[in-house]
Order: C-alpha cells, then sequence, then structure tokens
C-alpha cells in the first residue's frame, strides 16, 4: 500500500464553481497507482466541495441562484460580519455542502460518471487563492 499528498491550489474569481477535474486527475495519473481512494479536502470554511454536473452551465448557475437565496448578503441578517458582509453566507453555504469529498481509484482512473466534474465552490465574492489537500492511498 502506497500514500501520496499534495496541496492543490484553485484560483477563483468570486463567487461560484471552479472545475478542478483535470488538475486531480492528473495529479493522480503522475502517482502510478492502479487501486485506491483519492481524499480531497477544502482548508477553507467559506468555500467547500462538489462533484457536480459538468456539461451544462445552467446547472451550476441554478446552483449559485439558489446558494444565494438560502444564505443571501443581508447585513441585518447575522451578528459574524468580522471580514464583510460576505463573510456569514459564505459561512453557512459551506455548512450546507461539504468540505471533503472521496473518488474510488479503479484501473488507474477516478471513477467520476460520465456527466461528473470536481468543483470548488467559492462563496466570497472576491477572488482568492484556495487551497485543497489531496490524499491517495492505493497501490
Amino acid at each position: 500500500m502506497r500514500q501520496a499528498a499534495e496541496i492543490l491550489r484553485v484560483e477563483t474569481r468570486g463567487r461560484g464553481l471552479v472545475k478542478f477535474t483535470h488538475a486531480a486527475c492528473d495529479w493522480v495519473d503522475a502517482q502510478g497507482m492502479q487501486t485506491g481512494l483519492l481524499t480531497l479536502f477544502c482548508r477553507h470554511t467559506s468555500a467547500s466541495l462538489l462533484i457536480q454536473e459538468n456539461a451544462d452551465p445552467d446547472v451550476r448557475r441554478d446552483l449559485e441562484t439558489y446558494f444565494e437565496t438560502i444564505a443571501p448578503e443581508d447585513p441585518g441578517r447575522y451578528i459574524h460580519d468580522t471580514e464583510g458582509p460576505d463573510d456569514m453566507p459564505a459561512h453557512i453555504r459551506t455548512a450546507l455542502t461539504q468540505t471533503q469529498l472521496g473518488v474510488p481509484l479503479i484501473s488507474g482512473r477516478l471513477q467520476l460518471g460520465t456527466w461528473q466534474g470536481i468543483y470548488l465552490f467559492e462563496h466570497r465574492r472576491e477572488g482568492s487563492t484556495r487551497q485543497v489537500a489531496l490524499h491517495l492511498i492505493g497501490e
């Protein structure tokens, strides 16, 4: 059994989904393993990870609109505003999604479905460099 780990940096341009499937797959390919499990972990409390539709961009737009509805930026609504009015809604959105994903590796390939992509979901207005820890265990 072998292990490999890396910190992947994902650049965002503000709120929205940033696909990084290819970067994750390229890193896994470079490890030369055939069978195992890739764990991805977002090292932030105002961004999250999703496996989501990768063909129709309307799905991503609808997700962004939905989260704007359930966790709006409303200064009178939240107590926490230390980092600005978009910070508490970002924490709520992260709490409702996930910061960790697991994807099986079989026959040297991540077993994502035909229409699945790996995304970082940025919940803040401003762009940022986000860190995603990758850990692969396998053989």
